[in-house]
C-alpha cells in the first residue's frame, strides 16, 4: 500500500524558497533591473507593461530572466528538483525578480510573499495559508528540506496572477507575469471567470484537437512520472461516443502512457477480459498504446479516507489489482449524460471507471452489494462516487489530474452502445487538478444551455438528482465547486 504520509509530492507543483541570506539579491538588484528596464524600453510606446518571463529547468543551478542567464543561489547553487513526481524550484529567485518581496521569520516560522498589492502566508508544518487574510487549504504543508523551505506553486501563481507551463519533455518551469494594457479598462481584461480567487483553476479550450490535449495537458504542470496510467473508456460496441485514438494518441504517448480499464458488471462486450481486450483493439487503442484491463487479476481493497465534513457512505473501495502498478494517473474522461448517474465526467471515471467489477456493484449499491445493483437507493450510489475517488486519490498519493473532453453530449453514456445522437453542440476541452471544480465547471457550460440545445442533458442530470454527487463530493473534502475558469484559447 502506498503511504499517504509523504512529506512531499501531494500537491501539483511546489515553489521552494530560499530562507537563506538576502545578500544575494540585493547585490544581484543593478543587473535585475538593467534587464527589466531594457524591456520595458522596448514597450514604452506600446502601452504594454512588459511581462516578466522566469524559465528553470531541472536540475540546473541557472534560470533565464527575459532570456537572460542569472545564477539560481551562487551561496547554495540550489536548483529545480523533481520529488515524488513533484516540481520543487526556489520562489525567492521568482518572487523578488517578478519585482516582489519574501520575508522569513525564524520565530514563527512564517514565509511572508509580497506582490503588488497582495500578500500570501504560510508557516512551515501548517496546511493553512492566507492570500490577503483569506484562509485557503493547502493540499500538503509547507516543509524545509536540505535548510530551504518548500512551497506549493500553485497556491501561489494563482494567488499571484502568474502563468506557470510545465515542459514535459524538456523538464523545464515557464512562470510569467501576463502584458497588461495599462490604459485599457480592466473589463476587457479576460481569462478567469470572476469567483474566489483562492478557487482552484480549470482551464478550457474550445478546440478540440490532438494538439490542444497537449497544451491543455501542459498547463497543469504535472510530472507524469514512473509507470503513468491513463484512465478512459474504451467504448461499447457497437457506436458508442467513446474518445476516439486520433485525438488522445499525442497525449498519451507524450507521457508514455497505458490505457487503463477495469470490466463492466452490466454483461455487454466488455464484461470478460478477453473481450474487453478485443474491443479495445476494435476500437483502435492497442495501435497506440499499451491496454490494461486493471481487474484481470481480480479486485483488490482500499480504504476511504475519513472525510473532512459529513460521512462517507462506503468505507472501502475494490479497484482492479493493477491499480498497484502505477505511479501516477491522468483521468481522461470523456464528458457526457448518463442513465443511472445523470452526468459522466472525471468523478465518475475514478469510481465506477477504476472499480473492478465487484467494485462497480459495490459503488452502486451503495456499499450494500458485491454482486447486486440493488441497494440503498440513488443518493448513496452518487455519494458513494465520491467516496470512490477520495480513496482512489488517496491511494496514489495526489498523482492525479483530470481532463474532461466535451463533444458528442449525448444523454447517453460510452457504456451504451446505441446511445441517443447528441443534441447538444461540442463545448471544448477542460482539464484541472481538482475533479469537483472540473465537473462543476463542465455542468455550469452546459446549464448555460438549459433553454437551448443542452435542455435534453439538464433533464438527464436532474432527472437523477446528478448534482448531489458534486455536493456530497465537496463536502467530504474531494474538492471545491468554486473554481476560476481560465482560457487558454
Amino acid at each position: 500500500m502506498k503511504s499517504k504520509f509523504k512529506t512531499v509530492g501531494v500537491f501539483i507543483a511546489v515553489l521552494a524558497i530560499v530562507c537563506g541570506s538576502f545578500v544575494f539579491f540585493a547585490n544581484n538588484r543593478s543587473f535585475y533591473e538593467n534587464n527589466v528596464y531594457a524591456e520595458e524600453t522596448e514597450n514604452a510606446d506600446s502601452g504594454l507593461s512588459s511581462p516578466k518571463v522566469l524559465s528553470l529547468r531541472i536540475d540546473d543551478p541557472i534560470m533565464k530572466v527575459n532570456g537572460t542567464d542569472t545564477e539560481i543561489d551562487p551561496e547554495g547553487g540550489t536548483a529545480p528538483v523533481i520529488i515524488s513526481g513533484r516540481t520543487l524550484v526556489p520562489i525567492r529567485a521568482i518572487i523578488e525578480n517578478m519585482g516582489g518581496t519574501v520575508e522569513w521569520n525564524s520565530e514563527t516560522r512564517e514565509s511572508v510573499l509580497k506582490y503588488g498589492e497582495d500578500v500570501i502566508r504560510l508557516v512551515i508544518d501548517s496546511q493553512t495559508a492566507y492570500l490577503n487574510d483569506t484562509e485557503s487549504a493547502l493540499d500538503t504543508a509547507p516543509t524545509i528540506i536540505n535548510g530551504r523551505t518548500m512551497l506549493p506553486i500553485r497556491f501561489i501563481a494563482e494567488g499571484f496572477g502568474f502563468d506557470v507551463d510545465w515542459n514535459q519533455e524538456e523538464k523545464t518551469i515557464t512562470i510569467s507575469e501576463k502584458a497588461v494594457e495599462e490604459n485599457s479598462d480592466s473589463s476587457e481584461n479576460d481569462a478567469v471567470t470572476p469567483t474566489n480567487a483562492n478557487a482552484p483553476v480549470v482551464y478550457m479550450t474550445k478546440d478540440i484537437t490532438p494538439e490542444a490535449l497537449v497544451e491543455i495537458y501542459e498547463k497543469l504542470d504535472f510530472n507524469a512520472e514512473g509507470n503513468v496510467a491513463v484512465k478512459m473508456s474504451t467504448g461499447e460496441p457497437p457506436a458508442s461516443n467513446y474518445l476516439r485514438p486520433e485525438l488522445i494518441k499525442d497525449l498519451v504517448q507524450k507521457v508514455n502512457g497505458t490505457i487503463v480499464e477495469c470490466n463492466t458488471a452490466y454483461g455487454g462486450s466488455r464484461s470478460e477480459t478477453a473481450a474487453h481486450k478485443q474491443v479495445a483493439k476494435d476500437h483502435g487503442f492497442t495501435e497506440i498504446a499499451n491496454v490494461d484491463i486493471m481487474d484481470e487479476d481480480g479486485s483488490m481493497t482500499i480504504p476511504v479516507p475519513s472525510p473532512e465534513n459529513g460521512t462517507s457512505r462506503i468505507t472501502e473501495d475494490y479497484v482492479g489489482a493493477h491499480l498497484e502498478n502505477y505511479d501516477s494517473l491522468i483521468s481522461l474522461a470523456h464528458f457526457k449524460g448518463h442513465a443511472m448517474a445523470g452526468y459522466g465526467g472525471a468523478i465518475k471515471n475514478m469510481s465506477i471507471g477504476i472499480g473492478s467489477s465487484e467494485g462497480k456493484l459495490w459503488i452502486h449499491s451503495g456499499g450494500v452489494s458485491h454482486d447486486s445493483w440493488q441497494g440503498a437507493g440513488q443518493d448513496a450510489f452518487l455519494e458513494a462516487m465520491g467516496d470512490a475517488t477520495s480513496a482512489v486519490v488517496d491511494y496514489m498519493d495526489s498523482k492525479v489530474v483530470y481532463i474532461n473532453v466535451m463533444n458528442r453530449l449525448s444523454v447517453d453514456c460510452d457504456c451504451d452502445g446505441n446511445p441517443a445522437e447528441p443534441d447538444m453542440h461540442d463545448i471544448g476541452i477542460l482539464a484541472s487538478t481538482d475533479p469537483v471544480a472540473l465537473d462543476q465547471a463542465c455542468i455550469d457550460l452546459i446549464y448555460e444551455q438549459k433553454d437551448g440545445d443542452g435542455a435534453s442533458l439538464v433533464e438527464r442530470i436532474e432527472s437523477r438528482n446528478g448534482l448531489h454527487t458534486l455536493e456530497h463530493a465537496e463536502e467530504i473534502g474531494l474538492g471545491s465547486r468554486e473554481y476560476q475558469l481560465v482560457s487558454i484559447d
